[in-house]
């Protein structure tokens, strides 16, 4: 399973949060310079995780993004259901050409099963603990992937 791009930017900014601690609250446009996407994806994945309750987006002089204490504890499998949305692995039923073994296809089960197993292995993880040592230091010591002024 491949995770959408947005998906994965969404963790990457929750992580990033996580390791800035409270006086560190960068804004939407210091977190897309630094992870070196564009604005307007940082923003719209900001939005998104402010609206579930992950983070906070203060506008203004002392403004920034901070990682909420549910976003702290929000479990990992939770998070990319919720990015990924409902939805098979394959699309047996879209397209121009549906599947003709739709109704009986055994290989349609094994691919739910085996999605919902990679889910079972996040649900436990929160984002706390993907920024637990030694990840957390590695990433405060990462460059930025601003251009250099």
């Amino acid at each position: 399973m491949r995770l959408l791009r947005s998906t994965d930017m969404a963790l990457r900014v929750l992580m990033r949060l996580a390791v800035a601690g409270e006086t560190d609250t960068p804004t939407t446009r210091e977190v897309a310079a630094d992870m070196g996407v564009p604005y307007t994806h940082a923003a719209k994945i900001v939005a998104e995780l402010q609206h579930r309750g992950l983070l906070t987006a203060r506008r203004g002089r002392g403004g920034g993004l901070s990682l909420t204490e549910a976003g702290r504890g929000a479990s990992i499998g939770a998070i990319v259901r919720a990015m990924e949305g409902e939805g098979d692995v394959a699309d047996c039923t879209g397209g121009d050409t549906p599947c003709p073994l739709n109704s009986d296809c055994r290989l349609r089960g094994a691919l739910r099963r085996a999605q919902e197993a990679f889910y079972a292995a996040l649900d436990p993880l929160t984002v706390a603990d993907m920024v637990a040592a030694p990840t957390g230091p590695l990433l405060l010591g990462l460059p930025s992937m601003r251009p250099a002024s």
